[in-house]
């Protein structure tokens, strides 16, 4: 099988994460005989640094030509601590979800059995967590127009814009997930406040005629904010709109022990896009101490959903599962000595291989 990967590492420990991804993507390669054509190109603040935009058109051809993106991170200081810039990294990443047609971020949430002690929650409640996240990628208040502030400067203002086929497409999509599990969704919004919000609870509740065989309840966001990290385990495949989207699962991935062993795949009209759901982390830059997992794991989710190969993405969460079961992991959830980035990477590139 021949494939074309874009490789975009991006800015902080984007490039160090990766790598150790394209350490298993690589191990799978040889394993199973398959020839990939890794493309590399730039995104964030090292594509303004380059080209002075975050997401240039170079590398959005790129990845258009390509069959799957591999992604790092995008963040750097530079701009977070710069309420003025005009061009900042993170316009790259909406950038490339608008141009690719990226509409529905999916982010499963499953904890390793032997890290179940690491969560933040009890015992109990971990055991067994296994739903995943849908959320609105291209619509909602991050894209809304008009937005801007005052002349003045005192006063600022987004606007939340929804159209029915946004929210079609990606209700549509969590049915069929459903489907494939345990055969519920939770639909999460804002409707009593919100105009968007009842715009999406219709719709959900028009497209459930067409899927009877799943059962579906609303939930305010409010309320899901709470019950995710008092009752986990009664979520099965949960959909909502970009910014809910954004927190909830930010707030999923604490019950795993890590921020940094969670997965996401971004699937649309185009080519795919694969990442670990954690940011930059400039702090652990170049220090080899970041935790790969999770971009490894989105490596997995490529073979999956973009490259037609599910057992070797099986194969990639077995070599993590052995991996972490032996302890040979990062320092964010190391019991005893931690390894580094790097050393894990070679682990679960040798257990690939073994």
């Amino acid at each position: 099988m021949n494939k074309k990967i874009a490789v975009l590492a991006g800015d902080g420990i984007g490039p160090e994460v990766v790598e150790q991804a394209l350490k298993a993507v690589k191990a799978v390669e040889k394993k199973f005989g398959h020839h990939f054509e890794y493309t590399p190109a730039p995104v964030g603040a090292g594509a303004i640094e380059q080209t002075g935009n975050p997401y240039p058109d170079e590398t959005h051809e790129i990845c258009m030509q390509s069959d799957a993106v591999l992604f790092g991170a995008i963040g750097d200081p530079k701009y977070d601590n710069d309420p003025v810039a005009k061009v900042r990294p993170e316009q790259g990443l909406l950038a490339m979800r608008k141009k690719l047609g990226l509409y529905a971020n999916i982010r499963p949430i499953t904890a390793f059995k032997s890290l179940v002690h690491r969560s933040p929650l009890k015992t109990e409640l971990v055991e067994g967590v296994d739903f995943i996240v849908l959320r609105e990628l291209t619509g909602g208040i991050y894209f809304g127009e008009p937005r801007g502030r005052s002349e003045d400067g005192l006063t600022a203002f987004d606007t939340c814009t929804y159209q029915r086929f946004e929210v079609e497409r990606i209700v549509r999509l969590a049915f069929e997930y459903a489907r494939k599990r345990r055969g519920k969704v939770t639909a999460v919004d804002k409707a009593n406040i919100l105009a968007t919000s009842r715009l999406w609870r219709e719709t959900v509740g028009q497209l459930h005629a067409g899927y009877p065989d799943v059962e579906l309840e609303f939930m305010f966001v409010d309320n899901a904010a709470m019950q995710i990290v008092t009752f986990p385990k009664k979520f099965d495949v949960v959909v909502t709109e970009n910014m809910f989207g954004d927190i909830l699962t930010d707030e999923a991935s604490v019950i795993t022990g890590s921020l940094g062993l969670l997965p996401s795949a971004s699937v649309g009209i185009h080519t795919s896009v694969f990442e670990p759901i954690h940011g930059s982390y400039p702090q652990a830059a170049g220090k080899n101490i970041a935790n790969p997992l999770g971009t490894i794991l989105s490596a997995a989710l490529m073979f999956e959903h973009a490259l037609g190969m599910p057992e070797a993405g099986k194969l990639i969460r077995e070599a993590c599962e052995y991996s972490v079961a032996q302890g040979f992991v990062t320092t964010d959830i190391a019991a005893g000595k931690a390894c580094s980035t790097s050393e894990v990477g070679d682990r679960i590139a040798e257990a690939i291989k073994n």
